[in-house]
This record gives C-alpha cells, structure tokens and sequence, in this order.
C-alpha cells in the first residue's frame, strides 16, 4: 500500500476497529496459551493478523474458543491508553513483559531510526508495544463483526533465516451484516477457486514425486497454454519481437557476470556440479532464474549498430526459482513457471517510446482478455535501506534519472500509479502490473523493468552514431507474467467457463440415440477439418446426463443431435 493511501486508512474508524481487535485476539491467545510470544499484529484491508510463537499449538479447532475469550475482553470495557517511553525505560519494559522478538525490533528502531521513543498501548492486563491508533475504549468494539479465519506459517521480519511463527488471520469489519456480506463473497470465491477448478476441469496437477512447486500441465490445461503462446506471439509479432529459443540452464559464469549470483541466489535452486569424462576438469551450471542472461548473449554473439536498435527479443522461456515452500500455491506461487519473456535493447533516447509501446501493448492484451488492472505500481529502489548494497547497483544518480523518467512517461500516458519503496528490481526501477484476485488478494501480474545497469556490468554494447561504443539499455517486459499465474486468475475470473477461443473444449456432440452417433462422428470430422477442438459423448448416458456433463466440463458450445438434425444434415 503507497503511503498516502496508508495514511488515509490508518485514519479511518474501521483500521482502528481492526487494530483493537489484533489486540484483544493476542491478549485471548496469551490467556489461553500462556507462555506465549508476540511478532507483529497489523490491520489488512479485510480484517487483521497477529503473529504467535505459541506455547501450545492452535488449531481451527480452537477458533471458537478464542473467539469466546475475546468477546469477554471486550465485554469488560478498557480503555486504551497510551504511553510514550524512552529507549532505557523501554527496552526494560520488553524484557519485563518476556517479549524478546519485540525487543530486538524496539533497539533496531532506536539505533537505525534514532527514535527519542517508543509508544505502548495497555487495555486491561495486555500491554504491547504498538503505534496505534485505537479506539478509546474496548465497547467501541463490534461484538459480532468479526471471525478468525484461518493460520498460516510466517517468518518473524519476513526472513526465512528466522524463527518460523503462526498466523492467525481474521476477518474484522464495522457490522454483523458487513461480516456477513463478505462471507457471502469468500464462499462464492471459493467456488472459483483455480486449485479445486483445475482438478475438476483437468488443468493441471502436482505430484509429489515431480516435486513441489513444479506443476504438470495435463491437455486441457496445455491447450489453454498454447492459445495464450500463440496469442501473445501474434501480438508481438505486429510490434516487431523477433523470437529466440535457449536452455534451461547455463554455467555459473554466466550468472555471476549478469549479477544474479551476488543479489539473486537465495531464490535460485542450488548448483550442480559436472565432472568431463577425463574427471581433470569441473564445470558447474544453474537452472535459469530469469531468461534475461540468455538473450544478453545472444545480443552480445555478433557486433550491435545504432542502426540495429531497439532489438526486441522475445521468447516463452521456462525459468525455475526455489521459492519458499511456505508461500507455493496452486499456480499462484510456483517454482517451475514459463513467462512471456522480452528484452529490448535501445538507446538512450529510445526508452521513452519503446516504454511507451510496450504499456499499450500490456493493455491491449489485459483488454482482449478482459483483465481489469487493479493497479499500476511504480516499485523504486530504497537509498535509506541498510541492505541497499546487497539489494540493489549502488549507482544513486542513475536510480534517481530513471526512476523520474518513468514517473514522466506513466503520467504521460494519463496510467494513475503508486510507488512501492524498495521494490526494484537490482538493476532498475520496474512497474508491476497488480491484480485483485475473486478473494480479493492482490497479486503481481506482470510487469515491465528498465535495466541500466547490467549492460555495463557485463560489457554489452553498441557502435553510436559518434562511433563510439556505448552500454544500451534495456528494457524487460512479460505482459502477461508468467503461463502459471495468468491461467489461475483466468480460471477463478472465468469460473473455469473460459471464452470459446481459449476453451479447452469448444464443442461437445451430444448424439440423442446410438442411430444419431454416425451422424454425430460426421460432424466431428467437420468441426476438426476446421480447427475447433470438438469432441463426441457416444456414452450410453441419457441425453439429459450429458448435458449436465458438458455444462459441468464449462463447454461453451453443445450441439444435440437427433433425427431431426440428421434429416436436415444441420
């Protein structure tokens, strides 16, 4: 969330309802579990969570029970009071509550931050360290506007390297009918969910022996595939892409000179180390995270003229990053994944209208699709960040020029965006396309990169106008993200009832009787001379059942036959 929007939600009476209610949930878990530690406990957009490292396990078992103690909490009418404590006082505070992750993040804010305080909330016996707001008093509180809604595994800070917490979330809105009203939409959403679709409607499966993660495209799924390759491919072949083709893996070299080892190896799956048959010389290579690497050697493998830019290689490349098995997800989240991958290799003064092409090239598919953007984010690089060198090419001026003409170039097309601070890719400031899945999650759907960087780290260049040689840079572009995410919000926006063109069944023959089934294998013959992807039910069924079967299945088109078809030939 931008920090104008932040602010205008912290504001609102419902972020503090929410916030409240994080508190009394962590004072009833630490009632009930006693012994318990705190992480965090923020507002969302729908409810809240609170982070726990319990002293005995929760289960959805013991919602209710939860839910019970909270309205006891509230019930007994606290006040929130604040109080603002300086470092000593503070840190002593947290030791005396026995609340060591709070602690370390208190002394990080007073070192890193230079805060002169820090301020704690206290209703009844639960006391928290907490920027507030709040309401005044717990009777403020909707008894009945809330509900927990389910664990999750998390990090303390979001790092892997650190203590694994549970999650509690739930749902907290203003009313019992407002409660109930987005109940109503999570049910109806689950309906659409792309994991139970996709079983159902034959997309695509994981299997524990390919391994986690790494999704099997079954035929319909890979039909809905190949229409969105060949779509694509039609799109970017009236925009001049010329189309490229490389491995799946390259050596460590490679990754090292692009800089993907240094800022990227904890999301790449681990090396693999290779002995030639001599056994006197060992070469080691990485499953590719990006695609980026590959086409940068392809411009690199002749000599490269201003005259020969932009260059825009594109290709449908498979790319493998080792996500945290906590966070896998359907198709959402995978670690296998194909992007509708590009790069274009310009000058200078060619960013602006090769930018520019390529947002209205991502709204014409979002439009052909019918893919509402939820928002445009415009994610830069964090100069306060105290990992910034780790994160990102430590060359302020250029962050600071590209990232302003991108906000030039985003303004000029009239596309509102937010900025996201310290979301930049290592080489650049990037814009991601955000959706709002029917759950109302938001997720990164694509997205467009400027690079200024790795064509100097790795010595690409061009002979200029001036002949002199010179770094290009480079623009990275997926307009539609990767085939795995695209497909799971295709599935859950459509209900798995895809248009025709993309149908993985676009006609189902439905033969009344045995004596209408040579007639129907005729017009299946017909339809499959045309291109459409038909297919005959000369099951023994009632013509009633296959109907329900077809409609099930979510194919667009059925053609019953009986005798009345056969005499006409229609």
């Amino acid at each position: 969330m931008d920090s104008q929007k932040l602010t205008e939600f912290q504001a609102n009476d419902l972020y503090k309802i929410r916030h409240s209610l994080a508190h009394i949930m962590a004072q009833a878990v630490m009632e009930l579990r006693p012994g318990t530690k705190l992480g965090f406990g923020p507002p969302i957009e729908d409810g809240f969570y609170y982070d726990f490292i319990l002293s005995a396990p929760v289960t959805e078992m013991d919602f209710p029970s939860i839910e019970k103690k909270m309205r006891q909490i509230i019930q007994q009418k606290h006040h929130f009071e604040r109080t603002e404590l300086p470092r000593p006082e503070a840190l002593s505070q947290l030791d005396s509550m026995g609340e060591p992750y709070k602690k370390e993040y208190a002394q990080e804010l007073f070192e890193k931050k230079q805060l002169k305080y820090l301020t704690f909330y206290q209703s009844g016996s639960f006391l928290d360290m907490c920027d507030g707001p709040h309401v005044s008093n717990t009777e403020d509180l909707p008894l009945t506007g809330f509900k927990l809604r389910n664990l999750a595994g998390a990090y303390w800070r979001g790092d892997s390297e650190k203590q694994k917490m549970t999650r509690i979330y739930a749902w907290a809105f203003g009313s019992e009918n407002e409660l109930k009203e987005r109940l109503r939409e999570f049910e109806e959403a689950q309906k659409r969910d792309h994991k139970k679709l996709g079983k159902e409607l034959g997309i695509f499966c994981i299997d524990e022996q390919v391994g986690k993660g790494l999704p099997l495209w079954l035929p319909h799924g890979t039909v809905i595939r190949e229409e969105l390759e060949k779509f694509m491919k039609e799109l970017e072949f009236q925009d001049d892409y010329q189309r490229v083709s490389t491995p799946h893996l390259a050596k460590s070299e490679l990754y090292e000179q692009t800089g993907h080892l240094p800022y990227y190896a904890s999301s790449m799956y681990p090396c693999m180390q290779i002995q030639e048959e001599n056994g006197l010389h060992a070469e080691t290579y990485y499953l590719r995270p990006m695609n980026c690497p590959h086409h940068h050697r392809i411009f690199d493998s002749q000599p490269r003229s201003y005259r020969d830019l932009p260059l825009r290689l594109a290709e449908y490349g498979q790319v493998y990053r080792f996500e945290n098995s906590g966070s896998l997800s359907g198709l959402l989240r995978v670690r296998g994944m194909c992007q509708n991958d590009a790069h274009i290799y310009c000058t200078k003064e060619q960013i602006k209208n090769e930018f520019l092409k390529v947002l209205k090239l991502y709204q014409r598919a979002y439009e052909i699709l019918k893919i509402e953007i939820h928002q445009m984010r415009l994610s830069t690089w964090d100069p306060e960040d105290s990992k910034r060198k780790e994160k990102f090419i430590d060359v302020p001026e250029d962050w600071e020029w590209t990232q302003k003409l991108l906000r030039e170039i985003l303004t000029e097309a009239s596309i509102p965006f937010v900025e996201g601070l310290g979301e930049a890719a290592f080489y650049g400031p990037k814009v991601d396309v955000q959706l709002r899945s029917v759950t109302g999650r938001e997720e990164t759907a694509s997205t467009i990169q400027l690079d200024f960087g790795v064509a100097r780290r790795i010595q690409l260049k061009y002979t200029g106008s001036d002949n002199q040689d010179h770094a290009p840079y480079i623009i990275h572009r997926a307009p539609l993200g990767t085939h795995e995410r695209l497909v799971a919000f295709l599935i859950e926006k459509y209900a798995g009832a895809f248009p025709t063109w993309l149908a993985p069944i676009q006609v189902r023959i439905l033969p009344v009787s045995q004596r209408h089934e040579d007639y129907g294998q005729k017009i299946l013959m017909l339809l499959k001379k045309h291109w459409v992807r038909a297919q005959l039910d000369d099951s023994s069924e009632t013509i009633n059942k296959k109907i329900r079967i077809a409609s099930h299945l979510k194919i667009p088109h059925i053609l019953v036959l009986g005798d009345r078809e056969q005499a006409d030939n229609t």
